[in-house]
């Protein structure tokens, strides 16, 4: 087993993914400097066309519930806002990453922001695209392994898949730390807004968080249906038990999950999102 150390050390040295173009670099900067307007940004998204398309096509898709309806940069942010633009533009960033990370792993973010979404709408969520956006990049620490380490880190998903084992288990057992974990720590390296920091951190124990557990609890949720339902992979051979505390806090009953999965069934039939 590596030193937990050294493994942080390691993935708190990435100063951006290197699939990354240097405006999006140059945005996230932008994001978190005082006075930034949405208008300033929405010029800077719109300098970089392939940014910018891409963009476009995920806030039309089934993950934010406008299909179809936004057709400019600057309408997409005034609807997604500044709280959770900085985690979807990463997501849009880190589409190519997570395909050579894990097959099938973009599908499985994509099912899970479009169920936290649903999920967000049901208990009465304010900000259900945070709830998206949360969902979207709570697997953001394996991507990090996938950079950092990437022959030992395809090694380790071969080995959860032949033993039959939970790969925040087998992770722990090589690096000392999961992906979970991992995601926490190079989100907030990257100043990424608390409640983002705490979703990707506590997606498998919502309880632990401090000030966004039910947010922390939608992901949890959204990952354990998308996961049941079998749209992409995200390592697990099998499902993880739902967390029982994440249920309570969120006051769900089998009426509103069954709503959830049939609402969810027919927004992933078909659904790709390739960008």
């Amino acid at each position: 087993m590596k030193p937990a150390a050294e493994i942080r050390e390691k993935i708190e040295s990435l100063s951006a993914i290197p699939t990354l173009p240097t405006v999006l670099t140059n945005l996230l900067a932008v994001i978190d400097s005082e006075g930034t307007s949405i208008k300033h940004i929405g010029d800077l998204i719109n300098k970089d066309q392939a940014l910018s398309t891409r963009l476009l096509k995920m806030v039309n898709s089934p993950v934010y519930g406008f299909p179809g309806r936004i057709s400019s940069v600057h309408q997409a942010l005034m609807l997604v806002g500044l709280g959770a633009l900085k985690g979807m533009l990463m997501g849009v960033a880190i589409f190519d990453a997570m395909q050579k990370t894990m097959i099938g792993l973009w599908e499985h973010s994509i099912g899970s922001a479009i169920a936290a979404r649903l999920i967000a709408v049901k208990v009465g969520m304010k900000e259900t695209e945070e709830a998206s956006v949360a969902a979207l990049i709570h697997d953001l620490g394996k991507v990090t392994f996938g950079i950092c380490y990437p022959d030992e880190y395809k090694a380790l998903l071969g080995k959860a898949k032949t033993e039959e084992q939970y790969i925040v288990d087998v992770e722990r057992e090589n690096f000392g730390v999961n992906h979970a974990e991992a995601g926490r720590w190079i989100a907030k390296k990257w100043n990424f807004p608390g409640n983002l920091v705490e979703a990707i951190a506590y997606h498998h124990k919502p309880e632990l968080a401090k000030d966004a557990g039910e947010l922390a609890a939608i992901v949890h949720l959204s990952d354990m249906i998308i996961k049941m339902i079998g749209f992409g992979f995200s390592g697990d051979p099998y499902v993880h038990q739902v967390n029982s505390k994440a249920w309570e806090l969120l006051g769900l009953d089998g009426e509103d999950l069954k709503d959830v999965l049939s609402e969810l069934e027919d927004a992933v039939s078909g659904e790709s999102l390739s960008l």
